[in-house]
């Protein structure tokens, strides 16, 4: 799985795909602030005239400086790939850290360092998630697979499983009423052999000592 620096597209197209990200982010959310906004503070009556007008008056500009915002920031972040020659976490927190400082450099010094100083908060806090979140979603795919045995029935796990039982009674019982003349046929050529096996071991002949 790729880190968000690497699947991002690469530096001349981040700027204008951030661009378009952020001014539809800015867009979508400020008209939904908006028109929320414009149904509380209206008077009865014409509540969904005043908040269609809130979102027409105001949702351009939100979206407007989300655009300007990300534009910045993805100027920053390839200049800092380009000075750095790597991809890594730190050129989004340097990245956010100018961002902050020079949108807010109007203001005065101290308001540009405490922009800086939130803007590189707030990225090291996102790329941080990011990072973390990553790490989860690769741990949880290289997990082995773990198949639990199934429960042999009437036992437990590990021990042997009783053979089934055997129509002995049943062949017994049948037995008495269609077996009975094989089981006596076997008996008889059973006999007949044995027979046989005890006439082909006859005594040896006696000897004769008389003198001819």
């Amino acid at each position: 799985m790729g880190t968000p620096e690497t699947s991002r597209e690469p530096c001349p197209d981040r700027i204008l795909d951030d661009i378009g990200g952020a001014f539809g982010m800015g867009a979508v959310g400020g008209s939904a602030f908006h028109f929320l906004k414009g149904l509380y503070n209206a008077p009865k009556g014409a509540r969904v005239v005043a908040a269609s007008q809130a979102v027409r008056l105001n949702a351009p500009r939100v979206g407007g400086s989300f655009a300007v915002w990300g534009g910045l920031f993805s100027t920053f972040d390839c200049t800092m790939v380009y000075l750095r020659q790597k991809e890594d976490p730190w050129n989004s927190i340097f990245a956010g850290a100018a961002t902050g400082g020079f949108l807010s450099m109007r203001q005065g010094l101290a308001a540009s360092a405490r922009s800086a100083a939130f803007g590189g908060v707030l990225l090291a806090l996102i790329e941080g998630a990011g990072i973390m979140l990553n790490k989860f979603l690769s741990a949880q795919q290289q997990m082995p697979i773990i198949v639990d045995e199934p429960f042999p029935p009437n036992g437990l796990p590990g021990q042997p499983v009783p053979p089934p039982p055997s129509d002995s009674g049943t062949q017994s019982w049948l037995g008495g009423w269609f077996g009975d003349g094989k089981k006596k046929d076997e008996g008889a050529s059973s006999g007949g052999s044995e027979t046989k096996v005890l006439e082909s071991f006859d005594a040896p002949p006696v000897p004769n000592f008389e003198y001819k």
